[in-house]
């Protein structure tokens, strides 16, 4: 397959079940390793809706976007390589629209935020309060008060993540990360897309979605110590959870910068506990997956070029 030679644009992924999404500006491209071991395959044109509406690519806006973007995107990414992992005759049924695939992508979508926001907003604010109730120190210093809720959320999701990392299928898909990561990067670096340039490369990247969690989390302290507490728990909940997108967009923005100046110490110190956590959510991956990772960007990078060269491009 050709390979483009010049890096003029940034790509993106996902690790998926025995699989890959890859992002470029233009496209979205899935590999997915069949039980048979053959690569079964998916195109979509697709370009970010802020690049489509130039007003709404602000700085915090965009951020905000692209979480619930991504989200959509990852889900029917994810439910597509669920389909293909378990059957390679499931491709076309995975492909058509139907009114049950949207049911399950909106089953997906509302069952995740609602683990989610369970998980890392109200079980950490109900322990924060309850353990506040009872110190008055805490109740009158709302900066404890804040570090104690956001050091619970971090110490659920870790906590949750290595729980999970210990079921094999998980571990494969942490597996598919790391060739996720070690793909992205051997691009990026310039080099030729073969397992293995890929293989020596990194498997911690600092745009990865953990590192976005984790700087979530750690903005969450500094900005609700700036949002007056409502004495009233339900309430205070709900004025976190609509500041959610602010937080999602601030982070955005800083992991975006952090990337850009990654040699500067500051931007070092943000991306840190990202890249650490990264040490749980990637595992280093075997060739055949660095294959399917490959295959991905490959796929997006060939029609990058189609598209830049306004050849037909066939879906």
């Amino acid at each position: 397959m050709r390979n483009i030679e010049k890096i003029d644009f940034a790509v993106g992924g996902q690790a998926l079940i025995e699989g890959i999404l890859m992002r470029s500006p233009h496209f979205n491209t899935i590999a997915v390793r069949t039980p048979q071991g053959n690569i079964a395959e998916k195109k979509e044109k697709y370009i970010n809706i802020t690049a489509r509406l130039r007003a709404l690519n602000i700085p915090f806006l965009r951020g905000i976007i692209n979480m619930f973007e991504m989200m959509i995107i990852g889900t029917k990414a994810l439910n597509f390589s669920t389909a293909i992992s378990l059957n390679e005759e499931a491709q076309e049924k995975a492909d058509k629209p139907s009114i049950w695939n949207n049911i399950t992508l909106a089953a997906s979508m509302i069952f995740g935020l609602f683990l989610a926001i369970l998980l890392f907003k109200f079980i950490p604010l109900f322990v924060t309060d309850f353990i506040s109730s009872n110190s008055e120190a805490i109740n009158n210093n709302y900066l404890i008060y804040n570090f104690i809720d956001g050091f619970l959320k971090i110490f659920i999701f870790v906590g949750y993540i290595s729980l999970i990392s210990l079921l094999p299928d998980m571990k494969r898909v942490f597996m598919y990360h790391g060739a996720e990561h070690k793909t992205i990067m051997t691009y990026e670096n310039g080099l030729d897309l073969t397992v293995e340039n890929a293989r020596n490369q990194t498997r911690f990247h600092p745009r990865c979605g953990t590192s976005f969690i984790i700087v979530v989390f750690l903005i969450s302290i500094v900005l609700f110590t700036l949002i007056p507490k409502n004495p009233n728990f339900i309430l205070n909940f709900l004025i976190r959870l609509a500041a959610l997108p602010l937080i999602a967009g601030i982070s955005y923005e800083l992991l975006k910068i952090s990337a850009k100046h990654s040699e500067r110490i500051f931007y070092k110190i943000i991306s840190f506990p990202g890249l650490l956590m990264q040490r749980v959510t990637t595992k280093e991956p075997d060739d055949k997956m660095l294959e399917v990772a490959i295959h991905s960007l490959n796929l997006a990078l060939n029609l990058e070029e189609d598209y830049k060269n306004k050849n037909d491009i066939i879906l």
